[in-house]
């Protein structure tokens, strides 16, 4: 079954699920435009994330994901929730789902789940996922080490269920060659990160349009968390610490609190401007509607130039 009918969507695109940026209000947005909204929970608490899911709700009648990062001392609390509201689709990263899979089944959630490796898909797919999503180390935030051209064909090699494509994906040609490659449809971050409503501060979003293609860096490989995002004053620091072998103590006291300094304080020297390496691509602020259509658009006329070229 493909993806948009497993989902109930018309067009294969997820939201990616960033922290703090990811609220209702914006994964409505997504849902409406067509694609699956996510909410993301991370930082939140079980009653943050239910008001955040009715107001997405009361937004839109489409169905809507929600990302849990299984690393959460609260995340049996927010399981609970997605249950609790009926929610369409569970997003899980960053730990295994297993605890929560008979819950979620039960209740008609279908379980999406972010992996690295095709070690990781397969393990998923045993565990009875619905889908996954290849994420390669082009991608903004938490990321692993396979790109997504090496891991993405991989993981469809060894898996009968769907995958989805995400790691430097901003336009039409980048949902060709995913598809090409095998996936079933793609996740998109830092591109809706430029919309008029993405929730985060205005700097944030000038950050990304003024980013080139070699203006990301990935920092906490020492913490065994790497997380990629635009280069400053602080990420350049935390490199730089991390060089000289300091404590974890000392790299998360320079980090504490940087997601939250970008997305609400706009603090583009010390705060965590988490984005991916496709920031050279996007030079526009558009509504998220715009961007859907725009790059499903540009897919078909990429698929009209290659049969014109065979």
């Amino acid at each position: 079954m493909k993806i948009t009918e497993l989902l109930g969507i018309e067009y294969p695109i997820f939201l990616g699920g960033m922290a703090q940026i990811c609220m209702g209000e914006f994964a409505a947005s997504v849902s409406n435009a067509g694609g699956l909204g996510v909410i993301a929970s991370g930082g939140m608490s079980a009653d943050d994330l239910r008001r955040e899911i009715r107001i997405c709700k009361g937004l839109t009648d489409k169905p809507f994901g929600v990302n849990i990062m299984l690393m959460m001392h609260n995340r049996a609390e927010l399981a609970e929730v997605l249950v609790e509201e009926k929610v369409n689709v569970a997003v899980t990263g960053a730990g295994n789902p297993a605890p929560f899979l008979e819950m979620w089944k039960e209740a008609g959630i279908k379980v999406i789940t972010v992996i690295p490796s095709v070690k990781i898909a397969k393990k998923m797919e045993a565990l009875g996922v619905d889908a996954v999503v290849a994420e390669g180390t082009e991608a903004g935030g938490h990321v692993g080490e396979t790109t997504t051209m090496a891991l993405l064909p991989q993981v469809v090699d060894a898996l009968s269920i769907p995958v989805i494509g995400a790691g430097g994906i901003a336009d039409g040609r980048g949902v060709v060659a995913a598809f090409a490659l095998g996936a079933q449809g793609v996740q998109v971050g830092t591109r809706f990160v430029a919309t008029k409503e993405c929730p985060v501060h205005e700097n944030f979003k000038i950050a990304v349009l003024e980013a080139s293609d070699t203006d990301t860096l990935v920092t906490g490989r020492s913490l065994g968390g790497p997380v990629r995002g635009i280069k400053n004053p602080m990420t350049m620091k935390f490199l730089e610490l991390e060089k000289r072998s300091a404590s974890r103590d000392e790299l998360e006291e320079l980090s504490l609190g940087s997601l939250r300094k970008a997305v609400f304080e706009g603090d583009k020297e010390n705060g965590s401007v988490m984005a991916g390496q496709i920031c050279g691509m996007v030079n526009e602020i558009t509504t998220v509607k715009e961007a859907i259509t725009t790059i499903f658009e540009e897919a078909k006329e990429v698929l009209t130039n290659l049969k014109t070229f065979n």
